[in-house]
């Protein structure tokens, strides 16, 4: 039987070796000591503390326990660490690390338990201006972080991805593309890998249902900055109004077209195969014509790409519309560029589980996704800008097997609260070179916006 601290009196024994047994210590003990050192990024760039400024307090009481600060923390950090149910907070709240993470009180009394987390998340994120805000602090922290590192130019990709349902879910539906219940969450990211903005959709919506809601607030940020915009997206985002949008702002873009008896008819001279025995390597060949389409207003840029590989009987053609000069082989490697949004939306359903949208709610469950961006953001932050070059290419996957959770055990003295890391994947040298590159990142303290 566990006592309120989580400890138990009785340890286990196994059977091989009966000299050993196990006890468990849920406030001394934790398995995710590497949790301190994202705590200690999220200091230096004043995340938490511009997130909790942004949203509204929900609460009137005079006797409030926890507070908004440290409830987001729990919230986004246990998402960070693997834990992303609510039902995960009854054994967080006792967890040490967890406690030091969610603030200078959180040491001396338990965190939140998992109806106040429940609370926090479902009634009080879940208002309408609050679930906007939180749309919105991606961005902000974002722009934190190029305060910090100015960026020369950003590139945007925009993908959507699936993320299935197992219940009564409002708005999951029947997804033909992906083949399973869904909903069908919008992404854009940077060529960093942060997420700049998410929005969670119905699972039967096209791809590019409501690009406008995504994109727009995230051009609109950086609109008054002296960078170089661009935009890169697949055969959904082939839209116009999208075009247009992106020429009235002066954004480059290249974007997939699909392919029609047109475009096939002016690239015909590439579609005869090579003569002479083909070679293993890949024969290659580019086009670049102008080409308006019905519903187009004016003609516009397109760049094609022939490929004739050995065995196969057909070419492999793709056209990208575009309004870039740089050479036709230059905006098809810029266009192929936009696979990396794929592989972040991977870290983001393998590392964070923001597939885990289990609220029977849809509002519910578009402020999980919200917390799941917010997690995301975090974890690829210290990626990006604190990991040393020797393991600059850990995945996020990677960074919570082997950081995350490192285990470590609680020692209190009178002044201080010592956490004893265990040594094994990461070594105290690479631990600190992470600190240190944090406290480069410290400048003078910022007014939150």
């Amino acid at each position: 039987m566990a006592d309120a601290t989580g400890e138990t009196d009785k340890p286990l024994r196994v059977a091989f070796d009966r000299r050993i047994k196990l006890q468990f210590h849920g406030a001394q003990i934790t398995s995710d000591g590497g949790l301190l050192a994202y705590r200690e990024l999220d200091d230096a760039l004043g995340l938490t503390a511009l997130a909790a400024s942004a949203l509204g307090e929900g609460r009137r009481g005079r006797n409030i326990r926890h507070h908004l600060p440290g409830l987001l923390r729990q919230a986004v950090y246990g998402r960070l660490a693997g834990y992303e149910d609510v039902n995960d907070a009854e054994r967080l709240a006792r967890d040490p690390v967890m406690r030091a993470i969610v603030g200078h009180e959180g040491l001396e009394r338990l965190a939140a338990s998992s109806s106040q987390m429940g609370r926090f998340e479902t009634e009080w994120l879940a208002t309408e201006a609050n679930l906007a805000a939180l749309a919105d602090l991606s961005g902000a922290w974002i722009d934190r972080v190029h305060h910090r590192r100015p960026p020369d130019g950003i590139i945007l990709d925009m993908d959507s991805s699936e993320s299935p349902t197992h219940g009564q879910q409002e708005g999951s539906a029947w997804n033909g593309h992906f083949g399973c219940t869904c909903y069908h969450p919008l992404f854009v990211f940077n060529q960093f890998g942060d997420l700049e903005r998410s929005m969670l959709r119905p699972g039967n919506v096209h791809s590019a249902e409501g690009w406008r809601t995504v994109l727009e607030p995230v051009i609109a940020r950086y609109r008054e900055r002296a960078l170089d915009l661009y935009f890169r997206g697949d055969a959904a985002f082939a839209k116009p109004e999208l075009y247009e949008l992106l020429e009235a702002e002066e954004i480059g873009y290249a974007i997939r077209l699909p392919a029609n008896a047109v475009l096939q008819e002016r690239i015909g001279h590439l579609l005869t195969r090579p003569v002479g025995r083909p070679p293993r390597k890949p024969q290659v060949f580019f086009a670049s014509f102008s080409y308006q389409a019905q519903s187009w207003v004016r003609p516009r840029r397109v760049v094609a790409k022939v490929e004739w590989h050995q065995g196969e009987l057909y070419p492999r053609v793709g056209f990208i519309v575009t309004n870039m000069t740089r050479p036709a082989e230059r905006v098809s490697k810029f266009y192929n560029g936009r696979g990396t949004a794929e592989q972040w939306i991977r870290e983001g359903k393998y590392a964070l589980r923001w597939t885990r949208l289990s609220c029977h709610s849809f509002r519910h469950n578009a402020v999980r996704l919200q917390l799941h961006a917010l997690a995301y953001n975090l974890a690829n932050f210290l990626r990006s800008l604190a990991l040393p070059h020797e393991v600059e290419q850990w995945s996020l996957t990677t960074l919570r097997e082997k950081l995350v959770k490192i285990g470590a055990r609680i020692v209190r003295h009178g002044r201080y609260v010592v956490f004893q890391l265990a040594e094994v994947a990461v070594p105290r040298a690479l631990f600190a070179a992470i600190l240190r590159r944090i406290d480069r990142l410290r400048g003078p303290p910022m007014v939150a916006a």
